[in-house]
């Protein structure tokens, strides 16, 4: 496998940037790597704690694990658009995104390496973004290693249009932008919270737009300037307008019972890796939703 370093990457030492990169594997054994010279820098033997400053080629050979364990599964896919540098699909709400300690199984990932097996040769089968197990919508998978490095720049530097349409407890006055930093929370390790004061907190700022009011409840449209975990749950429940269906940051079921939370990515707007020509995709809610908005 072969990793190109981006060029406008910050200093970052050898193995914390392939522990990002290659989380399939333990850091642990990316360190063995290093040292045993499985793993070269521009076709050298380095040591672990060297500095990348950009632009450097890494080739990652490791011999006693396989380059990503995990397996293909005909899982269907709600395929948008393709070519030969992007995949866009439609997530259903249900479907874990890739796999993690309580899951190694039956995900979004499993699924693509299915549909197709070159995307083995890709970190995270050409993933770069994610969007929660209960969250559907819509997602951009890189199908090459120039795709890739593309779409994970874009990202970064917040050149990638995202919004989102969900329905919160409570009714709303007006749209709003919410800056509040959010980090793992302190008690609860399966939570994030905004943490004013905190170190281990990042930048988080969410856009929202008022789309109908209810009595007792609000559709909203948001739209993400950052992409921190359960941003957009996180910042509404801490405003105390928690989103229907949040089981995690919500309130218990009332008059209203919906199964998951209910938000949806209906918009993903960036530049295409290759054309270098914005491109634009759109869907209408999913059915429970539709079904939610109707029933309010």
């Amino acid at each position: 496998m072969r990793l190109l370093v981006p060029l406008d990457i910050l200093p970052i030492r050898l193995d914390k940037f392939l522990a990002e990169q290659l989380p399939q594997y333990s850091r642990v054994r990316l360190q063995e790597g290093i040292e045993s010279g499985e793993i070269k820098v521009n076709q050298t033997i380095v040591t672990q704690k060297l500095k990348l400053k950009g632009g450097e080629a890494i080739e990652v050979e490791l011999l006693h694990e396989s380059v990503l364990p995990d397996q293909p599964e005909a899982i269907p896919l709600r395929i948008i658009y393709e070519d030969e540098s992007i995949l866009v699909l439609n997530k259903p709400a249900g479907l874990t995104v890739h796999p993690g300690a309580g899951q190694k199984a039956g995900t979004l990932l499993n699924a693509l390496l299915h549909y197709l097996p070159s995307l083995a040769n890709l970190p995270r089968a050409g993933i770069v973004h994610r969007l929660d197990k209960d969250t559907s919508g819509l997602m951009v998978v890189a199908k090459t290693e120039v795709a890739r490095l593309h779409l994970i720049k874009a990202l970064k530097t917040h050149d990638v249009e995202r919004k989102y349409i969900a329905v919160l407890h409570g009714e709303l006055l007006s749209g709003c932008t919410i800056k509040a930093p959010i980090g793992r929370h302190p008690v609860n390790r399966k939570k994030m919270a905004v943490l004013e004061h905190s170190a281990r907190a990042k930048e988080a700022v969410t856009h929202v737009r008022v789309l109908q009011k209810f009595k007792n409840f609000t559709a909203i449209e948001a739209s993400l300037e950052t992409g921190r975990t359960h941003q957009i749950r996180v910042h509404l429940a801490h405003l105390g307008y928690p989103l229907v269906g949040d089981k995690l940051y919500g309130k218990k079921q009332g008059l209203i019972q919906f199964p998951r939370q209910a938000l949806q990515a209906i918009k993903l707007e960036f530049e295409h890796p290759v054309t270098h020509k914005p491109v634009l995709f759109e869907i209408e809610p999913e059915c429970d939703l539709a079904e939610l908005l109707k029933v309010l």
